[in-house]
């Protein structure tokens, strides 16, 4: 079965957009007519892919305005970054909070935001169905592997110590397991005879900041739908 998602200007102009609830991965379709999508992007760590995100949201490449970033850490370096451009910052510590818990409130926070769009970028926090189902094909996860090989942690490690001659990175939708949500996106990163995981990681990451703004632009302005874990594009 596939979830055909409509354009919103068009369903504006059928007449039923105010009643009726956002379809799940519903985007906006056509450069122009394409309403400003609100984003929040949830860290754990530096935020480089945060970073890239904001970089194409500013010079226009992505119809989204990043109104909210969560970390579930303090002392994490991307909530600074995103101070520093002014966008609004929390962090919702997740330390002595059972997952419930933690969730709760940093779903509150999104909502009260009024976010459409969740982006993860290194969010150490495996996300329940419950919060999935708040923002059912709206949030996205980038990975530094090719999937479905090498999911969960230190993938670039994975990689190399397996003998892949070939890695890269990995755009999906968010499920409620580990790296298995349908695939966006991906680009491929030779892994090379003279490599170590920290030089094959930095290769991966520098693509990684193309495919995650490449593949939200998509999603936001193209009709797409999911044809079983296939994302099909029109």
């Amino acid at each position: 079965m596939s979830t055909l998602c409509w354009p919103n200007w068009l369903a504006r102009a059928a007449g039923w957009w105010a009643a009726a609830p956002r379809r799940a991965g519903c985007a906006s379709w056509g450069s122009g007519v394409a309403e400003r999508a609100r984003l929040a992007v949830l860290l754990s760590g530096r935020g480089s892919n945060f970073a890239a995100l904001a970089d194409a949201c500013d010079r226009g490449e992505v119809p989204a305005t990043i109104v909210l970033v969560v970390s579930n850490r303090a002392d994490a370096a991307g909530l600074e970054r995103a101070r520093e451009r002014g966008i609004p910052a929390a962090a919702i510590p997740s330390r002595g909070l059972t997952r419930e818990e933690h969730e709760r409130l940093v779903v509150a926070a999104l909502e009260n935001a009024r976010v459409e769009w969740v982006c993860l970028a290194g969010y150490m926090r495996l996300l329940s169905a419950e919060f999935v189902s708040r923002f059912p094909q709206r949030i996205l996860n980038i990975h530094p592997a090719l999937l479905p090989a090498f999911p969960g942690l230190e993938a670039q490690r994975q990689a190399w110590v397996y003998g892949a001659k070939v890695s890269g990175c990995t755009v999906h939708l968010v499920d409620a397991g580990c790296d298995t949500g349908p695939i966006v996106l991906q680009r491929a990163v030779p892994v090379l005879d003279h490599d170590t995981p920290d030089t094959l990681a930095a290769r991966i990451l520098e693509q990684e900041h193309i495919a995650y703004p490449a593949a939200l632009r998509l999603l936001l302005t193209r009709r797409w739908r999911l044809e079983g874990r296939r994302v099909v594009f029109e």
